[in-house]
């Protein structure tokens, strides 16, 4: 029975997405075709990084290991801004070079091998470097890492809109964040036994090594992805794309809206390492627990994963609003903790509250993806995607200078200014039209 794995493959294919006649929208026949195939392989890529960003996590497995190597504490406070802005912030100049390729997947392909190389450095310069020197070797290769992590992006939600069909996309990213939730489990309570209490940087190093892995094994898994070849015209050089950019957002006020929405929510991925600060506080004790925080975040996404892609395949933006919502909700938790017993002041208890920050933040990232490709219209996507990476990557970058407003502030003022944001967040993302009306 030749075909007896093609057809048990399209089987489950249309089992979990919910298709029973192979229906296709936005995408040619030929794709549609192989589209089972490819919804598997982008799969199991997106399990295999899911998993790696849990056990490389910059805000919680890298400030361990730069403690480790008896790096400043000042140095942990640059990791995710460097993170994010290093990946955010390159997007509009690499958008335009990407359109001069009609088959764009082999820039996520040499993305993620250079992010597994740059692990593979990491781990070097955490077993033979120490103080300032190693930390500020690990800062500058996390940097080669987002950079490499932004021309990836990019690619990927191109990638993406031309080969898995609309109304599939959303499915799709909750099987990538579930399968990979499931294996971030197993990677939480290893760190929970072996980690948390760990002081030697060989064990950081070897899930660095783990890591630089699963990021092979997705270059290699993104390489067979079986793309059409796309339109090549419309490329720019940086500084007219950067032009091109401004007067996107000028043309279509839908978009600058989303833009600002997807800003503003990003508060309930800023708040988190505020949530640490805030149960040293409370608890009285450091924060030892450090695999129990990567539990309680796996869980969140492996519980809530296919709820949101299934939601996000009918309306992305109300994803979006429902995530900061329940981002509000977890910042009002944690704040509640100033008026509850002292005997409830453990980490067990608040890591509740890293829970739901979860849940939030999956819901948050599946929205504003889903809407993002679903709207942009496909010669311009690599434009709209770099345009709106690029200013929130500024966003966060700035964000930096948060930790100087919690020692002024405190970090319980801190946390309910975020709660603002995310609940300004959410009413904008109310106002957004349907995906496929965001462009006039």
């Amino acid at each position: 029975m030749p075909n007896s794995s093609g057809d048990m493959k399209q089987s489950v294919y249309e089992f979990i997405t919910e298709d029973d006649d192979n229906a296709c929208e936005n995408i040619p026949e030929s794709a549609c075709k192989e589209a089972p195939g490819n919804f598997f392989l982008n799969a199991f890529n997106g399990a295999s990084t899911k998993l790696a960003e849990q056990i490389a996590s910059p805000g919680l497995i890298l400030p361990w290991l730069l403690s480790s190597i008896g790096a400043p504490a000042s140095l942990s406070g640059f990791l995710v801004p460097v993170s994010r802005g290093g990946s955010l912030l390159p997007q509009l100049a690499i958008s335009g070079r990407i359109r001069k390729f009609s088959v764009r997947k082999y820039f996520w392909v040499g993305a993620g091998l250079t992010q597994g190389i740059a692990l593979l450095m990491m781990a070097f310069a955490a077993l033979s470097l120490t103080g300032t020197i190693g930390g500020v070797a690990i800062l500058l290769l996390l940097l080669l890492f987002s950079l490499a992590s932004g021309i990836g992006s990019v690619s990927f939600k191109d990638v993406l809109a031309k080969t898995i069909p609309k109304g599939k996309r959303g499915t799709l990213l909750s099987a990538r964040a579930t399968v990979g939730g499931v294996l971030a489990l197993g990677a939480g309570l290893m760190i929970n036994n072996y980690v948390g209490e760990g002081e030697d940087a060989g064990i950081y190093a070897i899930l660095l090594i783990g890591a630089a892995i699963l990021w092979f094994l997705a270059a290699v898994l993104f390489f067979y992805i079986k793309e059409e070849p796309g339109a090549t015209d419309g490329s720019r050089t940086a500084l007219r794309e950067a032009k091109e950019g401004w007067g996107l957002l000028k043309r279509q006020p839908a978009f600058a809206r989303f833009v600002a929405a997807r800003a503003l929510l990003l508060s309930v991925m800023l708040v988190i390492p505020f949530y640490s600060i805030f149960t040293r506080d409370i608890t009285g004790t450091e924060v030892s627990s450090l695999g129990l925080f990567v539990i309680a975040n796996s869980l969140a996404m492996v519980l809530s994963s296919y709820f949101w892609g299934r939601f996000a395949d009918r309306s992305s933006r109300l994803v979006m609003a429902s995530g900061g919502f329940i981002g509000v909700a977890g910042a009002i938790l944690a704040l509640s903790f100033l008026f509850l017993p002292d005997n409830l002041h453990t980490p067990v208890i608040f890591s509740g509250v890293f829970f739901i920050a979860g849940f939030a933040h999956a819901g948050i990232r599946m929205g504003r993806k889903t809407y993002l490709v679903d709207a942009a219209p496909e010669k311009e996507r690599p434009l709209y995607v770099a345009v709106s990476n690029t200013l929130v990557g500024l966003i966060t970058v700035l964000s930096a200078v948060l930790g100087f407003l919690a020692d002024l502030m405190g970090v319980e003022w801190l946390i309910g200014l975020f709660a603002l944001l995310m609940g300004a967040g959410v009413i904008l993302s109310l106002t957004l039209p349907p995906a496929a009306n965001m462009v006039r």
